[in-house]
């Protein structure tokens, strides 16, 4: 796989991330890598770092408040085996689930560009493409889900994003459709903790039986 760390294909974020290093001098501050078992069954695609979350961290959704209902979540459904994550030594363990994000660097205002989506495509191909027969992927938002059908090169008007949602993808895979578990969502009650529960329970019972 080519090196996402050592990415600078998009110079706005390079620059933008070089900045908030100024501000964050400890902050990790460059491209997040997937982090996860790597014969992951499950691969969880978010947006893209957070500010004071993977962007600081290092690690995809640790220490932020969108993971801390996501680590909770896979916790409550045999995903990993501790109920938060707070930084990159805190001994979390993911089994057979990996997460990555649609573009690896942090963007301004968490908002990237079409073209630095694009520019991250070929990583999460990469990371699709590894993934077994059967296996099920998560798109967190319309975006993620968005830049999964691209990597795919599918036709968007064929997957329409709605959470809950499943679509068939090349290779036997299956993609599950969430509202981003992000703490606006959270707090306007789009996205509710029962519904983000009923998810993952659905997806761990259609794992067990494959």
């Amino acid at each position: 796989m080519d090196s996402v760390i050592s990415c600078r294909r998009c110079h706005r974020l390079v620059s933008f991330t070089r900045s908030v290093q100024e501000q964050y001098p400890n902050y990790y501050c460059a491209p997040v890598a997937a982090f996860g078992d790597e014969r992951a069954r499950l691969l969880i695609v978010g947006l893209a770092p957070g500010k004071h979350g993977a962007n600081a961290s290092g690690r995809p959704f640790t220490g932020d408040a969108s993971g801390d209902l996501l680590f909770r979540t896979l916790h409550k459904s045999g995903f990993e085996n501790q109920p938060a994550s707070t930084s990159i030594n805190d001994g979390m363990v993911l089994n057979s689930c990996r997460i990555t994000n649609a573009v690896k660097c942090l963007p301004p205002q968490n908002k990237p560009l079409g073209e630095e989506i694009r520019q991250c495509n070929s990583f999460l191909k990469q990371e699709l493409e590894s993934l077994p027969m059967g296996a099920i992927v998560v798109a967190l938002g319309a975006i993620s889900h968005k830049a999964i059908v691209k990597a795919f090169d599918l036709p968007q008007a064929k997957f329409r994003f709605a959470h809950h949602a499943r679509h068939q993808l090349p290779g036997g895979l299956c993609l599950f459709d969430s509202y981003h578990c992000s703490r606006y969502n959270t707090q306007t009650r789009r996205l509710t903790v029962e519904m983000f529960e009923q998810l993952f329970a659905d997806i761990r019972q259609r794992l067990g039986r494959a």
